[in-house]
């Protein structure tokens, strides 16, 4: 099947695609461009013979060493790579390429700053998974760990580059009730699929409070760092490598680019933002993440880039027992039944997301408020699936990202068994089955249309490859 419904193979070549080193850039004379970017010259008198170069899409350069590296990571991560030919690797890899160089073309916009984080994901991920920070050098062949950060920003870039392009392709695509419909009678004639046990969950949060000394030896600390750069002219970047909690963006001395009003940060963030003139610093603030300052580098039309400091307040052990004490008595209150569940998270859950609804949590992948038992998220799975329907879960801590502790209880409101789809209870997922059906045939439209009019080219035995795309323009 093609990008939407292989979503678990396009990530898994994502994140290997991420750690290869060699993914170059043509820009004129295609040949001679391929030749200089692999430091490899090209065999006198062939028109297009460069050792180790698989494929070129638009202007994109994807090396046999590219695949060879993918299906490495992808073995790394433990993932079955028998039935994972080179043909299949270099086929998602292409698709990737050409989403990614049509989005330049048309101007699509992506968040650089996620892309720096979710860089230091992976690398940290890299580095839990094979022990050391030597080690991920030596697999991937890096002096430095600078290097392959640079490298695996650049590849994420136009990974998320070509998922911007994906979703600009579908993003005006619905489906009619009518359409619904006739597609749940295609199903009943190739045979309905079954869905299996399903729960609507809640949830109440107790976030341990920071203790009011802990936020004002923060903001003194900022203001000490803005008072040095504004009155004595310090650099604010150096400020950031040596002060900023914030590890995705630190190491570039708090640097993020190409800010825009529509950028994916808290509104507190963006506020602030854009109320500074270019070279500004700004008094310290409060997001959700901790305390910021902010100086505005350039100022680019509608885009900003910008430096940051963050500095996040420590939590007592104080207060992270007074936090678990509050969510044990909000248990036992619902169970005595003195308050409903939905109740005691209206009034006393920290996550604003759910408290306002009861608690009630919403699936990201169907917006609908069901979850599928089994692909429950690992640390959830265990919390709830023997819950009966009313139940309290025990309460228990799932950290954030950075470690801060989050108390949790859960209960289950409605629980539906394994069963065969149902075009009323099963509305939301049929609907959903349906508009991907809808996109995955206007992304196939758009891909022929996009290959028929760019330059691909194929090399070696890479042109006898059995493709699900037309790139050999047959």
């Amino acid at each position: 099947m093609k990008s939407i419904i292989n979503g678990a193979f396009s990530l898994l070549v994502c994140l290997a695609a991420g750690s290869v080193s060699a993914q170059e850039i043509i820009n004129t004379e295609v040949e001679e461009e391929v030749a200089q970017a692999t430091d490899k010259p090209l065999t006198t008198g062939t028109t297009f013979k460069v050792d180790g170069v698989a494929a070129v899409v638009g202007e994109y350069v994807i090396l046999e060493s590219d695949i060879d590296q993918a299906i490495e990571s992808l073995k790394q991560q433990k993932v079955e790579t028998q039935d994972l030919s080179n043909c299949k690797v270099l086929d998602k890899l292409m698709e990737d390429k050409l989403y990614a160089h049509h989005a330049v073309i048309d101007s699509v916009s992506i968040s650089e700053d996620q892309v720096r984080s979710y860089t230091q994901q992976q690398i940290d991920y890299f580095i839990n998974q094979l022990g050391s920070e030597e080690k991920v050098l030596r697999f991937y062949r890096k002096e430095k760990m600078s290097d392959l950060r640079k490298d695996l920003f650049e590849l994420n870039r136009n990974q998320e580059l070509a998922k911007a392009m994906q979703q600009k392709i579908v993003e005006e695509i619905e489906v009619t009730p009518e359409e619904i419909r006739e597609y749940y009678k295609q199903l009943e004639q190739d045979g309905l699929p079954q869905f299996g046990v399903e729960l609507e969950i809640s949830k109440i949060q107790i976030i341990p409070e920071v203790p009011q000394e802990e936020k004002d030896k923060v903001i003194e600390q900022l203001n000490g760092y803005r008072n040095d750069i504004v009155e004595n002219g310090s650099s604010f970047a150096t400020k950031a490598v040596l002060w900023s909690e914030d590890e995705s963006t630190r190491g570039d001395g708090g640097l993020i680019r190409d800010v825009d009003r529509k950028s994916q940060f808290v509104k507190e963030f963006r506020d602030v933002a854009f109320s500074l003139q270019e070279g500004e610093v700004s008094k310290p603030f409060e997001t959700e993440f901790g305390y910021h300052i902010i100086k505005v580098e350039k100022i680019r039309g509608q885009k900003i880039d910008l430096r940051h400091i963050l500095r996040i307040p420590k939590v007592t052990s104080e207060a992270e027992a007074a936090a678990k004490e509050k969510i044990d008595k909000i248990k036992s209150r619902i169970e005595a039944g003195e308050i409903t569940f939905e109740e005691a998270a209206k009034e006393f859950s920290d996550e604003k997301e759910t408290a306002s609804d009861g608690g009630i949590m919403i699936n990201p992948v169907t917006q609908d408020r069901m979850f599928e038992l089994k692909n429950l998220p690992t640390e959830l799975y265990p919390k709830v699936q023997n819950l009966k329907e009313g139940e309290v879960s025990i309460p228990f801590n799932n950290p954030t990202r950075t470690g801060k502790t989050r108390y949790e209880i859960y209960t289950v409101s409605d629980r539906i068994e394994e069963h065969e789809a149902d075009f009323v209870i099963d509305y939301v997922k049929i609907k959903n089955f349906a508009l991907q059906a809808k996109q995955i045939k206007a992304i196939e439209k758009w891909q022929n249309e996009k290959i028929a009019e760019t330059y691909i080219k194929l090399n070696g035995d890479y042109r006898s490859c059995d493709y699900t795309s037309n790139w050999k323009k047959n």
